[in-house]
């Protein structure tokens, strides 16, 4: 295990590895984040927390994932300061908890996002579908697959900037739904159903947990995978300009507007919408745009809602897609430079963006285009089990991560002083968030629809350190 001060496999790589470019800015790191945050869980899967938590329950749980993310984020905001390395998830597990777990962390988040790729796709070329009735869903796929291809291939200031609109619109649409909803919920916009304010009668009138605890504890996993995205911070600051200024306030604003985002869209849903039917989607037409955002729209009589929502949850997959394969492709780029893959995998064109990993990545979502064929319920319950599970995992290590590097930094005679970031309240921080992200992993296990995609990610894990191990062997004989 290297000490803090020593640089590590990656830094020490991209000295002879051609180096990716800082081209970030603040905006560009907070809008990757929200981005890869406010997705189809929030649009599509908000109602479904509501239902089972019930109104309250579902802004409790809310505010859990938010502060388990928070308390990651801190951990991670330490290390990508003292150490801003893309792809660096790897690098730090790699020098402050082993080389093993390192190799297995990187290749856990490669798989994590290239498995999505193909579902990303699909899923919005079904819902273009809906308005083009005519088309082929794999034309749209491959249309949308192109774009989101070419805007990666490019420079990685077109794919921030790029990124930073797909998800303004997202943002956008998040706050105008939470500034009506609240105008509906004190009685300055008519809602149907109400003759006066509604005010928030509706979060307490069927008591404050209706369906008891265990719900809350329940939905955790989707609430805490509503935050997935937010580390991308992380693997970003390899590219970002004066990472020590700009990775901080990234991280400080992005998880607290993302609590704001998901908190104050939960309020307006649970008090406008009864939560035994903030799962369905009321006055709609079903489909994939079924959403909780349509019925109260609908409810609000704004014209073409369900059309509006359809287009947002498309910028949304395609918004995930892009960042997805950017994390992605970096994670793979880092595993080539500290030479657990072939040197070409490390290749970068003229703007320093690694054009073998982004193509080798986008071929490794073709798995999920067979959720057309097979069925989009199946293969997107087993995806999103697979999702979450590389997330929780990325998440322990960040946390033990930064356990490790800070009482190696004080051994070393360091002073806390001496940190341009630190986690505060350490060591309570990094050991509670990484206790926190241990029960949500191990919560997937109890859920019959995510227990293959467990048991899958376990084996893969273990596939991981043995070909880490088997090479490592190799290498040393």
């Amino acid at each position: 295990m290297q000490s803090p001060s020593q640089p590590s496999q990656q830094s020490s790589a991209e000295g002879t590895t051609p180096s990716l470019k800082r081209a970030m800015t603040t905006r560009h790191l907070i809008m990757l984040s929200l981005g890869g945050a406010i997705g189809t869980g929030l649009f599509m899967g908000s109602g479904e927390v509501i239902s089972q938590a019930g109104p309250l329950g579902a802004v409790l749980a809310y505010i859990i994932g938010g502060i388990i993310a928070y308390m990651v984020m801190l951990c991670l905001g330490e290390l990508a300061v003292h150490l801003p390395v893309s792809g660096s998830f790897g690098a730090f597990a790699t020098n402050y908890i082993g080389p093993g777990t390192g190799y297995m962390v990187s290749w856990m988040y490669w798989l994590g996002w290239s498995a999505t790729l193909g579902t990303e796709f699909t899923a919005a070329a079904i819902l273009v579908q809906e308005w083009f009735p005519q088309t082929s869903i794999w034309l749209w796929t491959l249309i949308f697959a192109a774009g989101v291809l070419l805007s990666n291939l490019s420079s990685t200031r077109t794919f921030a900037e790029s990124e930073f609109w797909l998800s303004f619109i997202k943002v956008a649409t998040v706050l105008i739904f939470i500034g009506l909803g609240f105008a509906c919920i004190f009685g300055l916009i008519p809602f149907e159903g109400y003759t006066s304010a509604p005010l928030f009668s509706n979060l307490t009138e069927h008591g404050w947990l209706p369906n008891g605890l265990f719900p809350l504890f329940a939905t955790l996993l989707i609430v805490n995978f509503a935050f997935n995205g937010t580390e991308m911070i992380g693997i970003a600051a390899g590219e970002t300009e004066n990472p020590e200024k700009n990775v901080p306030k990234a991280i400080h604003a992005a998880v607290w507007r993302l609590m704001i985002f998901f908190v104050g869209t939960i309020i307006v849903i649970s008090s406008l919408l009864t939560y035994t039917d903030a799962g369905l989607n009321v006055g709609g037409h079903g489909g994939l745009s079924s959403s909780p955002f349509v019925s109260v729209f609908n409810l609000m009589g704004i014209p073409y809602a369900e059309d509006m929502i359809r287009f947002v949850i498309i910028t949304a997959l395609l918004s995930t897609a892009n960042s997805g394969l950017y994390a992605a492709s970096r994670m793979m780029w880092a595993l080539s430079a500290q030479n657990h893959l072939p040197r070409v995998f490390a290749k970068v064109n003229k703007s320093g963006v690694p054009v073998v990993a982004i193509w080798v990545t986008m071929i490794g979502g073709l798995p999920g285009l067979l959720s057309e064929q097979f069925g989009a319920d199946v293969i997107f319950k087993n995806l999103m089990g697979v999702a979450a599970f590389t997330m929780v995992i990325v998440w322990m290590s960040i946390c033990w991560s930064q356990f490790n590097f800070r009482r190696q930094w004080l051994k070393q005679g360091h002073t806390v002083s001496e940190l341009k970031f630190r986690t505060p309240w350490f060591p309570l921080v990094p050991i509670l968030g990484f206790i926190c992200c241990t029960a949500t992993g191990l919560s997937m296990a109890a859920d019959p629809e995510m227990l293959s995609g467990f048991i899958g990610c376990l084996l893969f894990m273990a596939a991981c350190y043995a070909s880490y191990y088997w090479l490592y062997h190799n290498k040393n004989q």
